[in-house]
């Protein structure tokens, strides 16, 4: 479609929207604030293994933080096709609205019998509503920044990762307010995630068709054809798998700490209950900042050479931790962990823009999200039951780190499907 152009100006109407497209990042950082208050479960997690209405072990505390990332594959796989066809906002509202839901239903839970309420508040419809929500900012934006694909797609789930550094204190001053009925923190974060999600969303949309960044010129294409694949095509190809198993491993690491973070910390370093819960959420913000660091970073040396170091550092991270007796080594081997984690989130997106295009990234990305799911079933359960009533940390982390460490081998053999253009590998 040829450009129109503004009355008077000369100016071509996709490229003088560009100004307008910073609004949308700060829609998709707002919306993420409010789903990524998942990643703060330690601290309610914990404070159901202390309630004596509710005494959970490990494993049952970690449960439905499991299931609801579990779930994030099934919506972000819905909801990516649901945008590829009928546009960001309509889809990200529902999400947001399904997720703040869960989060109220599970609100209604007053002690152990109720635990089931808390399975399928928190776990399925939360998580649902959370993977239907977060893939919109990733495919939306990717389409508004072609000349800034690496660093914007850190900042769309940026958000996500700085979600529990508002939602880790909030929620241990609620639950501190009445220690025997934790789960009466959910009605208020439910509610304001609610509002945070609608007023994020509202603004979404698609650029404009024939859209265009000013002195942004697309690399050319190679062989025939721009290279974009439709979800089937990139189903069809052996990068699709390997990609997905990078993104496993990467999670399946940095959530088995996630998960156990608050315990790891008091356990580990000694900290109290409120300084744990405040070391998760400082923690929180290197999640989110690992989002946008190692996404620009994977712009300037390559999408594998990127997920390589967050392997490695993962791996000897986690081997080290168990051994961290004072509080500031715990944080800083901590935080490194952290910082990995949301490094892949950050910088897969962008990777599989690289490998198979724009044109269908929703669904092809949202697919790929079943190696969020798949990890975050695996860490928190493996990390758990490793652990178990012993508190064998050594054991446990020790394990997913060599783990880590194995999976850096991928990154060596997986390589830009050939008819993808010849710019577009993110120096791979």
């Amino acid at each position: 479609m040829a450009h129109t152009h503004t009355a008077g100006t000369g100016v071509s109407e996709p490229s003088a929207r560009t100004r307008n497209r910073w609004l949308l990042v700060a829609g998709a950082l707002l919306l993420q604030l409010a789903i990524g208050g998942v990643y703060a479960w330690s601290v309610i997690g914990g404070a159901l293994g202390e309630a004596d209405s509710w005494q959970l072990g490990k494993v049952q505390a970690a449960l439905p933080f499991t299931v609801s990332v579990g779930m994030i594959f099934i919506g972000s796989f819905l909801g990516g096709r649901i945008q590829d066809d009928h546009g960001p906002r309509l889809v990200a509202l529902a999400g947001g609205t399904i997720y703040a839901g869960g989060i109220l239903l599970a609100s209604l839970a007053n002690g152990s019998d109720d635990y089931w309420l808390l399975i399928v508040g928190y776990g399925v419809v939360s998580g649902f509503g959370l993977g239907f929500a977060y893939i919109v900012p990733i495919a939306m934006l990717q389409k508004w920044f072609p000349d800034k694909k690496g660093l914007i797609t850190g900042l769309a789930v940026g958000g996500f990762g700085f979600g529990a550094v508002i939602t880790a204190p909030v929620a241990q001053w609620l639950i501190d307010r009445d220690p025997q009925d934790p789960t009466s923190a959910f009605l208020p974060l439910g509610l304001a995630y609610l509002v945070m999600a609608l007023a994020g969303a509202s603004v979404f949309r698609n650029p404009p068709e024939g859209y265009t960044v000013p002195g942004y010129e697309p690399p050319a294409a190679t062989g025939d054809g721009s290279g974009d694949y439709s979800t089937s095509e990139a189903l069809r190809t052996p990068q699709w798998y390997l990609l997905t198993a990078i993104l496993t491993l990467s999670v399946s690491a940095g959530i088995s700490l996630i998960s156990q973070a608050k315990a790891s910390a008091t356990d580990i370093a000694g900290f109290s209950v409120t300084g744990a819960a405040a070391v998760v959420g400082v923690l929180a913000i290197f999640n989110g900042a690992g989002r946008i660091v190692w996404a620009g970073i994977s712009d300037r040396i390559g999408r594998m050479r990127t997920f390589a170091a967050i392997l490695v550092l993962q791996g000897v991270c986690l081997i080290a931790l168990p051994h961290a007796g004072s509080a500031l080594l715990f944080t800083v081997l901590a935080a490194i962990i952290y910082l990995c984690y949301g490094g892949a989130f950050g910088t897969m997106p962008a990777t599989a823009g690289d490998y198979f295009g724009l044109r269908d990234a929703g669904a092809i990305y949202g697919l790929m999200l079943i190696g969020w799911s798949l990890g975050g079933i695996l860490g928190p359960v493996v990390a758990s039951a490793l652990i178990g009533e012993d508190k064998a940390y050594t054991v446990a982390y020790t394990t997913v780190g060599v783990i880590a460490l194995a999976s850096v081998a991928l990154t060596f053999v997986t390589k830009v499907p050939a008819g993808r253009r010849a710019g577009d590998a993110g120096h791979a």
